[in-house]
């Protein structure tokens, strides 16, 4: 590589003999400054400047680090082949850093002799440093803007002459170099309020409160450059911070109180929170960490206000890209929230009445009984869908009519309740009214109401008519055998669902341990009384997610989610369910171990296949039940609690459909009993609690890990990760188990083609 000529020879006529050294000096710096007032940007004056130092000083390589206020470094721009690329260091770290923060000039002879020296941009650019002369970039104001520094002089060492002329140099660039970074910063505060207006004219022009959350939190994260993002609102009715979305989160709403953790505290002080190291503040809950598996760095939280200065929410922004939140985020984010307040307000507004709106259009048209609305011309305006069926009528046929011309001939009755509401503006009922639709007599409870405005106008009347025909009254006796659920359906299809049919269900087994044993220290009565308080505990939670009680087994239990009705999250209803079963009885052994009473233990299975539904039974007795495969696995899992020393274990169908989180692991391959194929089961841990199951995340990551090297026949690795989790719970009977059976195939090796699958003799 050609030496790079001097400026003086490159851009000066030859010198006249006799010229003094300050003239040639001189020269040298007016040629300087008139090559760098000629580039357009700082790195074309960079890279012109570090050409200049190199030929004029005689070194191998030079350079500029500038330093960046906002986050304390000093930045240099290294040019490797065709790829320019920045280093970065802390403004006061190494021989560049001291020359920064002390304005010294320094020559350093030998660089790795000197503790002030970072060998680590050598290891990043793959250069040798031997000797350094780095002086301080000072502007006319005596302010330290950056270093200037020469790296091992070619022949002989660096001299004071050097650094005379070094930082003759460094004091004319410094005038370029100020007035370039003020126009950089000029443009970028420019740019940034462009994007800024944008940003706001984005989010505010959107009124759905879904979309303008989705658009906060990715305009923030994005104008941040932070890991995560979330846009807490209020709801002044339950007293929480809650979100539709977080970047970062998915999809999911979170609700929290109002007054707890970060969030909590800026939403009830109104005060800012910027925290550089989040788990060193006391009021950061890690919980939700060890919950997502997220590790939370840095932290910025500021209040969002409405034009009043009321506090409707809080904007978080977490993990800024390349280090802590600055003093300039904040302000960005107070601005930025400060104009969407109104968005925000407006479009939670809207979503309330929408929600106001669809709940009550919802709720009529979930309703059984009949709702008509009439203006205050008589006019039939609306009529849900009970309504309709009941009248045995098309919308059309009743919807803008006048009520004289549909409740006519045996109906007119109708009109006279009507006018006598209309005239007193009092409620009118009459009890088991007989109508007629479509030829087909109806037995009916109607109620006429006034509708009257706020200020007590008169907008018309609404009748309600309760169904008490036949149909009705075999509902009401139905319901008292099978579930309410089951007998909508058998109403409204006939006996085709009694017949029998294909579905996708989750069934769930549920077993009390070691029954005989407790029932034979109890009477008959005694026995017969804890099944019915036990059961009525156990339905209750299995009804209240959706489930269908299918049969009591003895002391055990069999239901289903998805039969009669499917939903989107079966498999997530019977995972609740179960799960709300185990912290029901946990509860209920607290009260019958306070009346001096033994505690009552359980196990549940659930598993996700397809399974036959129908009337199965004898024309003397039938009854509505599934049979299947998917039901013979359930009751096998539920069977398999006792061999894992588990309460709760579910199905790979089961697990592989779960859209909710939930903490759990995987516990074995099994081939159960009766079935030749292996399954996967899990065990789901949420009904436990710090006290009941210390350090639980922890422990499911060292069975986890044991799990992985059992498979493949570790056997010592294994056992010293259950091992490990077992001293973080001494309680988890399940690591003991692979501890023992670590032993037991140490000793006893498995045949070659053993895939880790473990036989269930038991049923």
């Amino acid at each position: 590589m050609p030496k790079t000529k001097s400026v003086l020879q490159t851009s000066q006529p030859r010198v006249a003999r006799g010229t003094s050294k300050h003239q040639l000096r001189a020269e040298l710096l007016l040629t300087i400054i008139r090559t760098l007032a000629r580039c357009d940007t700082v790195d074309a004056v960079i890279a012109q400047l570090v050409d200049i130092l190199c030929a004029e000083l005689g070194a191998e390589r030079c350079t500029i680090f500038l330093n960046d206020a906002r986050t304390q470094e000093l930045y240099a721009r290294i040019l490797q082949g065709e790829a320019l690329r920045e280093i970065r260091i802390l403004n006061s770290r190494g021989i560049a850093g001291h020359v920064f923060t002390t304005g010294e000039n320094l020559i350093v002879h030998d660089v790795y002799a000197d503790k002030r020296f970072e060998p680590s941009v050598d290891m990043r650019t793959g250069f040798v440093t031997e000797s350094i002369l780095c002086v301080p970039i000072t502007t006319a104001k005596d302010e330290i803007i950056g270093v200037a520094q020469a790296l091992n002089k070619i022949a002989g060492r660096f001299t004071e002459a050097d650094e005379e002329l070094l930082v003759a140099i460094a004091t004319q660039a410094s005038v370029v170099f100020e007035n370039m970074l003020f126009a950089e910063d000029i443009q970028r505060n420019r740019h940034q309020e462009m994007e800024f207006l944008n940003l706001v004219t984005n989010v505010t022009s959107e009124i759905d409160l879904k979309v303008v959350l989705h658009k906060v939190v990715s305009e923030v994260t994005r104008m941040l450059n932070a890991d995560r993002s979330t846009l807490f609102l209020n709801d002044e009715k339950t007293h929480e911070l809650f979100t539709e979305v977080g970047v970062g989160l998915g999809a999911t709403q979170i609700r929290l109180p109002n007054h707890l953790g970060i969030a909590g505290t800026v939403f009830t002080t109104g005060e800012t929170i910027n925290l550089p190291h989040a788990y060193a503040d006391m009021r950061f809950n890690p919980a939700t960490d060890k919950t997502t598996g997220y590790f939370t760095r840095s932290l910025l939280c500021v209040p969002v206000s409405n034009k009043s200065g009321k506090i409707i929410g809080v904007t978080q922004a977490l993990n800024k890209v390349g280090g802590p939140f600055t003093p300039e985020d904040e302000a960005r984010l107070h601005a930025f929230t400060a104009q969407i307040a109104v968005a925000l307000e407006n479009a939670k507004l809207f979503n309330d009445v929408e929600n106001m709106k669809n709940y009550n259009e919802s709720m009529l048209e979930s309703m059984s009984n009949a709702v008509m609305t009439l203006d205050e011309n008589g006019k039939i305006v609306t009529c849900n869908a009970a309504g309709l069926r009941i009248m045995r009528t098309p919308p059309d046929a009743i919807l803008q009519r006048q009520a004289h011309d549909f409740f006519s001939g045996t109906n007119a009755w109708m009109l006279e309740k009507l006018h006598r509401v209309e005239d007193t503006q009092l409620p009118d009922t009459i009890i088991d009214a007989e109508m007629q639709f479509a030829g087909e007599k109806v037995s009916v409870n109607v109620t006429v109401l006034p509708l009257r405005s706020i200020e007590h106008k008169k907008l018309g009347s609404m009748i309600m008519m309760e169904d008490i025909s036949n149909e009705k009254r075999m509902k009401s006796t139905m319901s008292q055998y099978m579930d309410a659920a089951l007998v909508d359906q058998v109403l409204e299809s006939g006996h085709d669902v009694l017949s029998g049919k294909s579905v996708i269900s989750t069934i769930l087994f549920s077993d009390i341990r070691s029954f005989t044993t407790l029932s034979e220290e109890l009477s008959a009565p005694g026995t017969v009384a804890l099944l019915n308080e036990y059961f009525t505990i156990m339905v209750d939670c299995i009804q209240r997610h959706g489930g269908m009680l299918d049969k009591f087994i003895g002391d055990g239990i069999m239901a289903a989610f998805g039969i009669p009705v499917a939903h989107d999250d079966d498999e997530d209803r019977a995972v609740r369910a179960a799960i709300d079963m185990i912290k029901a009885l946990l509860a209920w052994n607290v009260e019958r171990l306070a009346q001096g009473k033994k505690p009552v233990n359980m196990g549940i299975g659930l598993n996700t296949d397809e399974v036959v539904s129908g009337n199965i039974g004898s024309p003397k007795r039938m009854d509505y039940t599934l049979i299947g495969d998917g039901v013979n696995v359930a009751a096998r899992l539920e069977s398999a609690c006792k061999e894992f020393a588990a309460r709760i274990l579910i199905g790979e169908n089961t697990y592989r459909k779960l859209r909710g989180t939930y903490r759990i692991r995987e516990v074995d391959l099994v081939v159960v009993k009766g079935k030749t194929e292996p399954v996967v089961v899990y065990e789901v841990l949420d009904y436990y609690t710090d006290e009941t199951f210390p350090n639980l995340m922890e422990v499911v990551g060292y069975f986890k890990d044991g799990l992985q090297k059992y498979r493949v026949r570790q056997w010592d690795s294994a056992s010293t990760a259950f091992q490990t989790a077992l001293r973080l719970n001494p309680h988890d009977k399940l690591s003991q188990i692979y501890i023992e059976r670590c032993g037991y195939l140490k000793a006893n090796p498995p045949e070659a083609d053993w895939q880790g699958v473990w036989i269930m003799q038991s049923k």
